[in-house]
């Protein structure tokens, strides 16, 4: 972490210092139980909980100074050392840019490179952010953020985790709304931006797909003329961000090439191998060579993630010899994620309940259906949130193709996806190939009684949905895993 001052911060915020100017704290956090010694804690108004409600816990941990938006005091009416601001979203955003320019500041008059990688999209963000760290990080410190850290504060408490020796910062970005992305992009100021794709995910925050696309490409649109933007040319709204961009453009394709593309980073001879990880050749823009890659995710969707990550990679400068080599030995490293389980008596788990949206519950369920040939196959499938006013009528496309894939069975979970159920029933599966559970408890119940030696169950929804914790339950069910308490 870049070390600030309790002055310094006072004056990057714009906040009232009340604790010792030289005071300088060598962490942030904004959970109070993760505070160690010599923390600053970020007290941060919630929807459920105040932050400011925790910050003696957070001092008892070990925390010295405290960003607040009012004062704070001990039971004995002391006040804790604190800068108070206005904002602690925003003071946090504001020391998380003043970091990331001292760090390029330095490392340019060292003659050190330093580059900010963005990365943007309606699904794939994680996984793409996960492959480019893993190239990166041969080549250099590389900083990644921790899980899915890609809003308001999680992109500043991964710039914290960043410091003079890192050499490439890589950021996730996430968005609700039109304006986001543009603040986050101007926080880290990134040379190299990958949109990924416009999906529906968050249509009704954002008010329907084409404000997405337009929050979107916020991104490229904050990229330097001497940056890269990174696009992908399988969905037209992204490729259009090409006009939207001074920098140049690097698109990426796992279709057929067209005439007069240039540019392109492409897979060619794509396969699906038995345990359902995609093989292709990838193909980089200036050279006629194929850099063979065999990937150990699962799922033909991760092409395209694949793909992004070796093209941002490309515009890193890293050689295509050593980006195949990387991208054909990582493993998922979030969570949650097409995470497969074998259990001692046959039956496969895959879960990829971390998130969900229309076009990730349609890969995921195509990837169930090639897997899943000559096994019994089960989609345990919950809400997907967000959607606005196209809400039935995706869970509703979704039932259809569950029965037209042919999957053996269907337990939908929670009203809010009882649409998915009602349309699985009038596509023609009923019985016992479709099943509707309340809560998740009988989802339980009804799994563990069914499932057979053999069977594939995939697990899919909304992260507040909380099937990922049934996922585990059900993948060891003997065992608790960590942080995966049902709601």
């Amino acid at each position: 972490m870049i070390a600030f001052t309790a002055a310094e911060i006072a004056e990057i915020t714009h906040g009232r210092l009340a604790a010792d100017p030289g005071l300088t704290p060598g962490s942030v956090v904004t959970d109070s139980r993760e505070a160690t010694a010599g923390s600053l804690y970020v007290a941060k108004p919630g929807e459920a909980a105040d932050g400011h409600d925790f910050v003696a816990a957070a001092f008892e941990r070990g925390a010295v100074l405290a960003l607040v938006q009012r004062d704070v005091a001990d039971a004995a009416g002391h006040a804790f050392p604190a800068v108070v601001v206005e904002d602690s979203v925003l003071a946090m955003g504001a020391l998380a840019a003043e970091a990331v320019r001292r760090i390029r500041a330095r490392r340019a008059a060292a003659g050190q490179a330093f580059t900010v990688i963005g990365i943007t999209g309606s699904a794939g963000k994680t996984t793409t952010k996960d492959l480019l760290a893993g190239i990166l990080a041969g080549h250099g410190e590389t900083v990644a953020p921790q899980g899915s850290y890609n809003g308001e504060v999680g992109v500043p408490l991964t710039v914290f985790k960043a410091g003079f020796d890192t050499r490439y910062l890589v950021i996730e970005m996430g968005a609700t709304g039109v304006g986001h992305i543009n603040y986050l992009a101007d926080m880290v100021r990134p040379e190299i931006g990958v949109v990924l794709g416009v999906g529906t995910a968050h249509a009704g925050e954002f008010g329907g797909v084409e404000n997405i696309a337009r929050a979107k490409g916020e991104l490229v649109e904050a990229l330097p003329a001497d940056g890269t933007a990174v696009l992908n040319l399988d969905d037209a709204r992204v490729a259009a961000m090409a006009a939207r961009t001074k920098a140049t453009v690097l698109g990426f394709s796992a279709g057929p090439a067209r005439d007069g593309e240039q540019a392109v980073v492409r897979a060619e001879g794509v396969e699906l191998n038995a345990a359902g990880n995609p093989e292709f050749d990838l193909i980089l823009p200036g050279g006629s060579a194929r850099h063979h890659v065999s990937a150990k995710l699962i799922g033909e969707h991760h092409v395209g993630n694949l793909l992004a990550a070796a093209g941002a990679a490309h515009a890193a400068g890293i050689s295509g010899e050593q980006i195949a080599a990387s991208l054909s030995t990582q493993t998922a490293a979030s969570r949650w994620r097409m995470e497969r389980t074998e259990r001692p008596d046959g039956v496969t788990i895959i879960n990829d309940a971390y998130n969900a949206n229309p076009e990730s519950m349609r890969a995921a369920l195509r990837t169930l259906a090639d897997l899943g040939r000559g096994r019994r196959t089960w989609a345990v499938l919950g809400a997907m949130l967000e959607l606005g006013e196209d809400s039935i009528r995706e869970h509703t496309a979704v039932g259809t193709q569950v029965v037209r894939l042919n999957i053996s069975r269907l337990l939908v979970i929670g009203r809010e996806a009882r649409a998915l159920y009602v349309s699985a029933v009038n596509e023609g599966s009923w019985g016992d190939e479709c099943l509707f559970a309340e809560t998740i408890d009988e989802a339980y119940a009804i799994l563990r009684s069914e499932l057979a030696p053999g069977d594939l169950v995939l697990f899919k929804s909304s992260n507040s949905i909380g099937l990922r914790h049934l996922g585990d339950r059900i993948a060891l069910p003997e065992t608790t895993t960590e942080g995966s308490p049902l709601p």
